[in-house]
């Protein structure tokens, strides 16, 4: 019953955050667009820039409050699914979320109402300076959800307290400057970008499919193409910096994406694509390029990469090391008081007290962790091996698409600065198929991340095992089922309201400013 409830907590947090994210790249994406055209109205005076960006910026609105419709509940349910995991590390991952609703949503909420009622009410500059804020909210809120989501990657400025039973924060810098999260939110950011960016580049190819709005379209198109390109490099480039972090602190994860079950001498091969079988421990068919993953994840020809038989011999040895940790603990519980814990128990616990959580990976299979046998602990140990066929197919989609995007989003900016934009139909139809790929992509990393990281809620600090709250299994089974419910119809809705406001094409540059945004609502009824 504990692992229908693990299981289920897990299905429900990942069906809320995957809904959640369908709505986040395109406001990332969106946000930093508007401020690019409000910036060219404001230089050039061309009231066509002002058009787009009333245009967009409607887009922007419906998909912003569908947004945080979504994200809202996340939060609660750490508390409400995720209790101990909330008790354990609250005090570190709960001062990002704070601070992400503190400073950047009031900061995106704030500007938000301004840019779409003060286009009359305020001087040109003064309005530019609104929408460059909302861009600004939006990456900042983006920033400080991924500090919290890095950490739980490589958990740094940390410190478990055996008295408290929690983890404290010691370095808070450290944690913001975390290296991991520092390279999730440029890549996440930069996706975002991206998304938007096609997105554009898909309803402006239907404009121009249908001879309708061909002006706003062809420059919407040269700023989408230009500013989608730069986002898709960058994304591969700041992808190969996830990866070469991954082999520095999430080594497993790294093993697992490239289906490598024993150690090879450095350096390793990239494996293009085969099949794996996670059953019988091997990768059937596989093709390979000599040295290639050595290079990407390492960047030298002599570090070598480990597999994933290695990790898990050394995890079964340092669940080994948590077991007397465990122990050590219980000691110092036991004793009531500073001044009463036995020496021998305090120094076992700062020798082994790293390697405490994986001694907590054995509550799988018994209660107390001192009385595992040399079965428990080894299935324990294959435990810390996340779902390989899952993460290397993920991963090898999620990048081909990458590469996918730079060539075209490559294509139509030599088009656009050829002004050949509606030569090829056949190209345009392809821009509007395009348009949900990068949020497929976007997807597939966030799978690759989270299922990555299995079986850790922190990585190698607390098991999601010993994470979840006392609740039945039919309990999260109800709520999952009502918020996929709730949550299929919001996206319904935000489909029909987009399709609709696409449909209906910019308002005239003439039509009264404050009630835009409204009435992309209305016409959508």
């Amino acid at each position: 019953m504990e692992l229908n409830v693990v299981d289920l907590s897990r299905l429900q947090f990942a069906m809320t955050a995957l809904y959640h994210f369908l709505f986040v790249p395109l406001t990332l994406g969106l946000s930093v667009l508007l401020a690019v055209m409000e910036t060219v109205y404001v230089m050039t005076g061309r009231r066509i820039w002002r058009q787009m960006t009333k245009f967009w910026g409607t887009l922007f609105g419906i998909n912003f409050v569908m947004g945080v419709a979504t994200g809202l509940v996340m939060e609660f349910q750490f508390g409400m699914n995720w209790s101990y995991y909330s008790h354990y590390v609250g005090d570190i991952f709960g001062a990002p979320l704070a601070i992400e609703g503190l400073m950047a949503f009031f900061l995106e909420a704030t500007f938000v109402g301004l840019f779409f009622f003060g286009w009359d009410k305020l001087s040109k500059v003064g309005h530019l300076v609104t929408t460059w804020a909302v861009a600004l909210g939006s990456n900042l809120s983006a920033l400080w959800i991924l500090v919290a989501n890095g950490w739980m990657q490589n958990p740094v400025g940390a410190e478990f307290n055996p008295q408290t039973m929690r983890m404290e924060v010691v370095d808070f810098f450290a944690v913001l400057t975390n290296p991991v999260a520092q390279a999730k939110f440029v890549h996440t950011v930069s996706a975002g970008y991206v998304t938007a960016s096609m997105f554009v580049l898909g309803v402006s190819a239907w404009y121009l499919l249908k001879g309708r709005h061909v002006e706003i379209a062809r420059r919407s198109m040269t700023v989408a193409a230009s500013f989608g390109l730069a986002a898709a490099l960058s994304v591969v480039v700041l992808g190969d910096e996830s990866g070469y972090l991954a082999t520095e602190h999430q080594k497993m994860k790294l093993a697992a994406i490239e289906a490598m079950w024993e150690t090879e001498p450095a350096p390793a091969a990239f494996t293009i694509i085969g099949l794996p079988s996670q059953s019988e421990r091997e990768t059937r068919f596989a093709v390979r390029v000599p040295w290639a993953l050595g290079l990407i994840a390492t960047r030298s020809l002599t570090t070598e990469i480990p597999g994933i038989d290695e990790l898990v011999a050394r995890a079964e040895t340092r669940i080994a090391s948590g077991i007397k940790a465990f122990d050590a603990l219980q000691q110092i519980r036991a004793a009531g008081g500073t001044a009463a814990i036995p020496p021998e128990a305090k120094a076992t616990f700062e020798a082994h007290g790293a390697d405490l959580g994986y001694a907590l990976l054995l509550k799988r299979y018994v209660n107390d962790p001192r009385q595992a046998s040399p079965e428990q602990i080894r299935n324990a140990a294959w435990d810390t091996v996340p779902s390989v066929p899952t993460l290397f197919w993920s991963f090898r989609i999620m990048v081909g698409l990458g590469f996918f995007f730079i060539a075209f989003l490559a294509t139509f900016f030599v088009l656009s600065a050829r002004r050949m934009l509606d030569r090829y139909p056949l190209l345009l139809r392809l821009a509007v198929l395009a348009i949900p790929l990068p949020w497929l992509a976007a997807e597939l990393g966030w799978v690759v991340a989270e299922v990555g990281r299995q079986p850790w809620n922190i990585e190698g600090v607390l098991p999601t095992v010993a994470g979840v709250s006392s609740l039945g299994a039919g309990t999260v089974l109800a709520t999952l089922a009502g918020f996929v419910a709730l949550y299929s119809v919001l996206f319904v809705i935000e489909v029909k309201l987009m399709i609709r406001a696409i449909r209906k094409g910019p308002e005239p540059d003439d039509a009264p400013d404050a009630v835009l945004l409204p009435n992309a609502f209305v016409a959508a009824e």
